[in-house]
Order: structure tokens, then sequence, then C-alpha cells
């Protein structure tokens, strides 16, 4: 069975409209056990509003997308761990490819992602994640994975307040054939359009080759909310 474990934080706007959005895409039969809402003390009311939809159980721990999937993993109760952003949109039946996709030997993966946008740009972006290199996942694409891998890598590395999607990719990808499912998750384009789609992109790009040339998870978190976040940082 598959435990979905969703970190939020100040969501209040779309939780409950896309936990329903996603449970509509669960296959009739329903190998999804619980799903998992992990909220990292949102201002707004976005935790009450998702304990209030059926079939979803919500917690509060520390803010922190590494600790919030960690402490949604540890008190999961399914054998595989699915994680998933709230306004990632799963294909149906998307628990059945899962499953499938363990049962033949794959202990990790994802799915090909797209943006809900039709900028050219994010639409070559989404291009690039049918390929099976490690330098073409993302958060947004979501993971699964089994419990005994997880447990095994020791889940997420909570230093890394940013990039813990990359960054427990490279354990994953060394000890188990990485499967990209062909068929298209959908995600939200907000961040992109907020910003600037190309100014986002170079500064994704900028921390991305940070971390290739030695820099530190605090590093990249400075980086990050001095210039994507606009959050003044001490030096």
């Amino acid at each position: 069975m598959i435990s979905i474990i969703i970190p939020v934080y100040n969501e209040a706007e779309i939780i409950e409209a896309n936990l329903k959005r996603i449970q509509k895409r669960i296959s009739p039969f329903s190998w999804v056990d619980e799903i998992l809402v992990i909220d990292g003390g949102s201002h707004d009311n976005s935790f009450e509003k998702a304990k209030a939809v059926e079939g979803v159980q919500a917690f509060i721990c520390p803010k922190g997308r590494p600790k919030q999937m960690n402490f949604g993993a540890k008190r999961a109760r399914g054998q595989i761990l699915y994680f998933l952003h709230i306004d990632s949109f799963p294909p149906e039946n998307f628990d059945e490819m899962i499953v499938n996709a363990v049962k033949n030997g794959h202990e990790a993966g994802c799915f090909q992602m797209k943006f809900r946008s039709s900028h050219p740009w994010l639409k070559f972006l989404s291009l690039l994640t049918q390929f099976n290199a490690r330098s073409c996942r993302g958060g947004d694409q979501s993971l699964f994975v089994s419990r005994s891998l997880f447990e095994n890598i020791g889940g997420y590395n909570e230093d890394f307040l940013i990039y813990e999607d990359h960054e427990i990719l490279k354990p994953i990808y060394e000890q188990t054939h990485f499967k990209v499912i062909p068929e298209w998750i959908s995600t939200s384009a907000r961040r992109y359009e907020d910003k600037g789609i190309l100014k986002l992109q170079l500064l994704f790009l900028g921390i991305y080759f940070k971390k290739w040339l030695g820099a530190s998870s605090e590093e990249l978190y400075r980086f990050y909310e001095k210039h994507i976040n606009n959050t003044p940082t001490k030096a």
C-alpha cells in the first residue's frame, strides 16, 4: 500500500480543492492507504482546511520541506512512500502505476512532468523530464520510493532546506534502477509566473552550479532566500 506525503506551508487558498483533485485520480481499487499532509507551521489556516478534507490526516511540524517529509515518512504506514507537492496533479490511476513499477523491480521513480502553462520555455523543460537522468529530475515530478530504500539511505538530508529533492536522488540512483513512468504529472507554473520565467530559471541554474562547485547547504539557502524568496539573510 502507498502512503502519500504532502508537505505544505501557507497554502490555504488551494489546499482543499487540490487535495480533492488528487483523491479523484486514485484508481477505483485504490492502492492508497493514507494521505498525510504535513504543515510546516503555516500562518494561515492551511492545517485546518487540510484536516477538514475527508480521508486526509494533517500534522504540524517545524518548517522545512525535508523535515516535513521525513516527519511524514516516520508516521506513514505504507510500504511505498509517495512524496507529492500540493500543486502537482498526478495522472489518473497513478497509484496503480506506482505499484506496478515497484512490482517490476523499481524501488523508486517519478512521472514525466508538464507545467500548466503554454510558455515555450516551460514546454521545453517539460520535455526534458522524459529522460532518465538525475539532472532532469525535480520535486514537482513527485517521488515514489520503497520504505526499505528510503530508510536505508537515511531519508531526506535535513541540512538542505532547498535542493533536497536533488540531494536524495544521488543515493537512490546509485542503489536502484530509477523508473520514469511515461505518464504526465502536471504542476503549477505560479513560481515562474510570479518571478519571471527566464529570470527564475537562471536563478535555479545558479543554485545548481553553486552546488556543483561545492557550495554548502547554508550557502545555497542564503542564495535562495536573497534572490528567490527576497528575504534578507545574514552573510
